[in-house]
């Protein structure tokens, strides 16, 4: 029985860290509910989520008890943490039948989000495969897809784009008649604008190391896709330079520019009129195409400290808030879906309309590689290639110069971590 589940934790006090992120604002609407379900509380401690890692690092690092019991990693940091020894792998906990809910299904959360934010271990430490476990549940999990107002595109008979030469187009046409930017897009120094220029790298074709770990972000494909945000910076809202994921989503929503291209965490915060000027004008559309068709995949999941006071309780929550039930729940209330019975609800389907089949075709191009996450990525996205990018987007130097200069920091660095042999 779920209640002989819980009545032993009953009274335990949990406590999360987690972002401040669409998502998990919505997420936080069904905590009371579990509490009064299981009668375990939680407390929260809730950051903006490029400063959470500091702070979990410094309490998942204690030798006592840290005093996080949940701790939400962004993918980047997850194989960091296995490395240090941080995380609790989670199939001893799936696998104990007084804690793990057998109408949970794991192979119902969507694969993608699965590999990608959940295993460690498997090739290159970060992919599926021989070695791979669980350290984390997908909770927040994301691809990418491309918004566009309908109205806009109308007005000045622009197709949807389906290639990038489309998309630079209609960035072009739309600045020029329409006055507001093409597209919305992150560029402030560090991983911000690392994941803006990713984005556009694997369409393209590139890769950010090769197969021996030499850095391959300089050669004509990077070129190509840092080329690809400066234009989009050149033609979009002026303050991308400084714009985080809050301030690109918001120049989005707040009609200063008439594309997106980034998470599907955008799909919500649409429909609400409390954070959208542009309800009911907007459409969507999977990843354009560059040399190939390839979208993120990655986002958040949850884990349990090595160190955390009450791991079963913790556990439990976890597995409470990633139920079918609750993924459903989240969903309606406007956050991401992590679940593929989820997609297939007829409630989910009737307020997603718009959004599922280009989220579906999104899905199926979402890429667990389109960059290495290595324990070493984190700094190399964030201190290398994160200072080195700026330059591009504000026409300091050329994408080549900038990129090259960035190659001698990034190959010490995945050296200095066993990967490259030479």
């Amino acid at each position: 029985m779920a209640q002989d589940r819980y009545a032993k934790y009953k009274g335990q006090t949990i406590v999360i860290n987690y972002p401040a992120h669409p998502h998990y604002d919505q997420a936080e609407k069904l905590f009371a509910e579990f509490t009064a379900e299981t009668g375990i509380k939680v407390e929260r401690d809730k950051m903006q989520y490029l400063r959470m890692k500091d702070k979990q690092v410094l309490e998942m690092g204690k030798r006592g008890n840290g005093d996080y019991d949940v701790a939400v990693y962004v993918v980047m940091w997850k194989t960091e943490y296995v490395k240090k020894g941080l995380l609790e792998p989670l199939d001893g906990y799936f696998n104990n039948k007084t804690l793990a809910d057998p109408t949970w299904d794991q192979k119902d959360i969507i694969g993608k989000y699965w590999d990608t934010n959940a295993l460690v271990g498997g090739p290159k430490m970060y992919l599926p495969g021989p070695g791979a476990r669980p350290y984390g549940i997908p909770f927040g999990a994301e691809t990418g897809i491309l918004a566009y107002r309908t109205d806009i595109l109308e007005k000045h008979k622009i197709a949807v784009p389906k290639t990038y030469n489309d998309l630079l187009a209609a960035c072009r046409v739309i600045k020029d008649k329409e006055g507001i930017g093409g597209l919305t897009s992150r560029g402030q120094t560090g991983h911000q604008i690392t994941a803006a220029w990713l984005l556009h790298l694997t369409p393209n074709g590139g890769e950010v190391f090769d197969s021996n770990w030499r850095a391959a972000f300089n050669n004509a494909q990077g070129v190509r896709a840092a080329e690809i945000l400066k234009e989009i910076v050149d033609t979009g809202p002026a303050g991308i330079p400084s714009y985080g994921f809050g301030e690109m989503q918001n120049a989005f929503l707040q009609g200063q520019a008439a594309m997106y291209l980034d998470s599907v965490a955008i799909m919500g915060p649409v429909q609400d009129p409390a954070k959208s000027r542009i309800a009911g004008k907007v459409a969507y559309a999977v990843h354009p195409k560059g040399t190939q068709h390839s979208a993120q995949s990655g986002g958040f999941a949850m884990a349990i400290p090595k160190n955390a006071r009450n791991k079963d309780a913790a556990f439990l929550f976890m597995q409470w808030m990633t139920s079918k039930q609750a993924d459903v729940k989240i969903a309606l209330s406007g956050g991401n879906m992590n679940r593929w019975s989820t997609l297939d609800n007829a409630e989910v389907g009737k307020k997603y309309a718009l959004e599922l089949p280009a989220l579906r075709e999104s899905l199926k191009i979402a890429n667990p590689d389109w960059r290495p996450l290595i324990p070493e990525w984190d700094h190399i996205s964030q201190q290398i290639l994160g200072q080195a990018l700026p330059d591009v987007i504000t026409g300091r130097k050329p994408a080549k110069q900038a990129l090259d200069a960035a190659v001698k920091a990034a190959e010490d660095a995945v050296r200095q971590g066993g990967w490259l042999k030479s």
